[in-house]
């Protein structure tokens, strides 16, 4: 049965990085808002990103051999809204993320095929949003057709899966700026958390 609360996607390795800092303040926001949430850390989970031949025998079966697999669908199950936390490393997200939809986002179960693509079937799911960091800046993200988190995980993948709102923020030249612009995006993250969670 699917139940109110969100479900955080956390791509990183390092728990000292901004990406962590920013996971911190969407826990928090999360929690001023009342609203429940679980997280997934995938790194920490020692999640495995690939497919093996075994697994991948099962594709259209919609069945896997991975128990991580089986405890992120249930997880998936309990949720109506995902937040992504993530770097972007080469104009995209990091491997282990892209291996999280290839991998638990099982035909029969997440998606049908069709004549005209994939039908979603997640659609209880009603929003996500992912926040990602770049050492580019996030205006040649914005305006250089170059956004594979924009235009092709959340434009393409997730919604496929049948989830209509999608909205993405971004904090780029994360490596050259001092702690000043860092304290008020987290601040300003906080915020966006809180009102996510109120909706």
């Amino acid at each position: 049965m699917t139940m109110s609360q969100t479900l955080i996607i956390y791509a990183h390795p390092y728990d000292g990085s901004f990406n962590h800092a920013i996971l911190e303040e969407v826990k928090a926001g999360l929690e001023a808002s009342g609203r429940p949430y679980e997280v997934i850390d995938l790194y920490a989970d020692g999640f495995d990103p690939r497919y093996t031949a075994e697994e991948l025998s099962l594709f259209s079966k919609g069945e896997t051999t991975d128990p991580l697999v089986e405890r992120y669908q249930k997880m998936i199950e309990a949720s109506d809204s995902w937040i992504f936390v993530a770097p972007m490393w080469w104009s995209d997200v990091p491997a282990i993320l892209k291996g999280f939809l290839d991998k638990v986002m099982k035909q029969k179960w997440a998606y049908l095929p069709s004549s005209t693509g994939v039908k979603g079937k997640l659609t209880h799911v009603r929003s996500a949003w992912a926040i990602t960091t770049s050492t580019g800046p996030t205006f040649y993200y914005r305006v250089s057709g170059k956004n594979g988190v924009r235009r092709v995980f959340l434009g393409q993948a997730v919604k496929q899966l049948g989830v209509r709102k999608r909205r993405w923020t971004h904090f780029g030249r994360v490596n050259l700026v001092d702690d000043e612009p860092r304290t008020q995006f987290l601040a300003k993250v906080r915020k966006m958390a809180e009102r996510f969670g109120n909706r």
